[in-house]
């Protein structure tokens, strides 16, 4: 029976060790949620690292038979290939350039070694693990090479890819001296994914500029294959974020949250910490609000919860600073006996607590520099029991494509920033139901399921479609070996047949009318 494979970076559960042994907690997140549905259904698998560097192989044996057992296969990486491949080349290059950051990106000769190696690695553990009808689907910027790679290996497979992060500009994907081959990479694919047909139309030119491959329409056609282009905005499990802002947890912490703050009004800001989420950049908007609008002062708190995530990098360790900075010297300045102007945690929350801030906020302020899709500001919309609230959404992330009934800013002027922020605290309770209720029907539509549904339909028609419309085409090796055998005839009588029906003009019925048309 076919399967699908899902491949990607990491595992949905995360392995850790502990003073009593190994632990396997499931991940949270869009991904783990929306593919669940997949990978545990029939003989699926999931694919990728499980978190942790393995202590000898018995170690690995049992976390192997653990993981086996939940529809999972490891692929083990060193300390030294995590450093290189993942820390290095897809964190210190693709990331910055492909959220536009490409004074930040470093090219180092050794870290795309490393990412060559472990998608290799990850080719070679799907390999073993395939048969030829199952689908392989690939996921993100840290696995670019292995569509390519899998295809050299299975001609005939069927590949799909999807990109959580942006697709910059072909200006900027020129920049990176491994372009050619991290395109070519992604072309290995039978359907390639975007969030947005912003970052597919910036694929496209890519493609056509740097390859010399036709490209338009969602469709590029390769020298032996043609590849399917398409836009798949990503949603959330909608149902689980409303079901548990309905929860008796989440009402306690509600009540709990509301007795601290007494009548303060709450601005929400939920990150992960990153340059690319223009947190600091947000700090100082709130500042000048508190500044321009005095008369928010005491009445008014930003609560603003940021993930921990690489701090221990150089780059991310002074954005924390600034950060922590930035929330003193506001605090300091302002606070009073009573008030607190910013609620600084620096630390994830379990999901009761996040949706009770979802529920507890008046405002939602999403204003990243650059976002792939950002779920935080559907997880909002979906938590909103009483459809009240307003989304203040930066028009540069992905979501800002559907959620049009959001106050949409451009994150790098602060001035649009604070009269967003004043104008939702001052906007009228019925305009605020008539917007929730349009990105609520939109959220709770176009979730998590329906996405990956649409992904997987997409892939199968399209791989449906080559067959029907297949070309016998020379691969490479064999046009190479062709040429040698012609060359080798040269003292030799060759014949060559040519034909024109179908070749140099559309086939026709009868053969009398075909005609070559000059």
């Amino acid at each position: 029976m076919p399967r699908t494979l899902i491949v990607s970076n990491r595992l949905p559960t995360k392995v850790q060790r502990t003073d009593d042994g190994l632990t396997f907690q499931p991940s949270e997140g869009g991904l783990a949620t929306g593919l669940g549905s997949i990978y545990r259904q029939d003989d699926n698998l999931w694919i990728g690292w499980p978190g942790l560097f393995v202590q000898g192989e018995d170690e690995e044996n049992h976390i192997r038979t653990e993981l086996e057992a939940d529809n999972m296969a490891p692929v083990f990486l060193t300390e030294d290939e995590i450093r290189d491949f993942y820390e290095g080349f897809s964190n210190s290059t693709l990331w910055p350039t492909f959220h536009y950051f490409s004074e930040l990106a470093t090219y180092e000769q050794t870290h795309w070694d490393a990412y060559v190696t472990v998608n290799q690695k990850f080719c070679d553990a799907v390999l073993t693990q395939a048969g030829p009808e199952d689908t392989i689907w690939v996921h993100d910027y840290q696995l670019l090479l292995l569509p390519e790679m899998l295809r050299r290996a299975r001609p005939e497979a069927s590949i799909g890819f999807f990109l959580h992060i942006p697709f910059p500009s072909q200006e900027l994907i020129r920049v990176l001296p491994w372009r050619t081959e991290l395109l070519r990479g992604m072309l290995g694919a039978d359907l390639i994914g975007f969030h947005t047909f912003g970052y597919m139309r910036h694929f496209l030119s890519a493609v056509s500029h740097l390859l010399g491959f036709p490209a338009q329409n969602g469709q590029i056609e390769t020298p032996t294959r043609s590849v399917r282009v398409d836009a798949f905005p990503m949603g959330i499990d909608y149902k689980r974020y409303a079901e548990t802002a309905a929860s008796a947890a989440t009402a306690a912490h509600i009540t709990e949250y509301r007795e601290a703050l007494r009548d303060t009004r709450v601005i929400l800001s939920i990150d992960r910490l990153d340059y690319t989420k223009g947190i600091a950049q947000r700090l100082r908007a709130f500042d000048l609000l508190l500044q321009r609008y005095p008369e928010w002062r005491g009445q008014v708190s930003l609560i603003m919860l940021v993930v921990p995530s690489r701090d221990q990098v150089a780059q991310y360790a002074a954005l924390k600073e600034e950060i922590d900075n930035l929330v003193g010297r506001i605090n300091s300045q302002y606070r009073t006996i009573s008030w607190n102007p910013i609620h600084y945690f620096y630390r994830s929350l379990p999901l009761e607590e996040l949706v009770a801030l979802y529920r507890l906020a008046e405002v939602a302020l999403v204003t990243p520099m650059r976002d792939g899709m950002n779920l935080v500001a559907k997880e909002f919309i979906a938590s909103k029991l009483d459809q009240c609230g307003v989304l203040i959404l930066s028009e540069r992330a992905g979501a800002a494509r559907e959620l049009s009934d959001a106050i949409l800013i451009n994150p790098t002027d602060i001035n649009q920033v604070v009269e967003a922020m004043h104008d939702a605290l001052v906007m009228p309770e019925e305009e605020q139901t008539a917007r929730m209720t349009a990105m609520q029907a939109l959220v709770k539509r176009y979730n998590v399921f329906s996405w990956t549904r649409l992904f997987m339909n997409q892939l199968a028609y399209t791989k449906m479609k080559q067959h029907t419309l297949a070309t016998e085409m020379l691969t490479e090796a064999a046009a190479t070996e062709l040429l040698s055998d012609f060359r080798a005839a040269a003292d030799q009588q060759r014949l060559l047949l040519l034909d024109y029906d179908g070749t140099l003009r559309v086939g026709v019925e009868a053969h009398q009318r075909a005609v070559v048309v000059e």
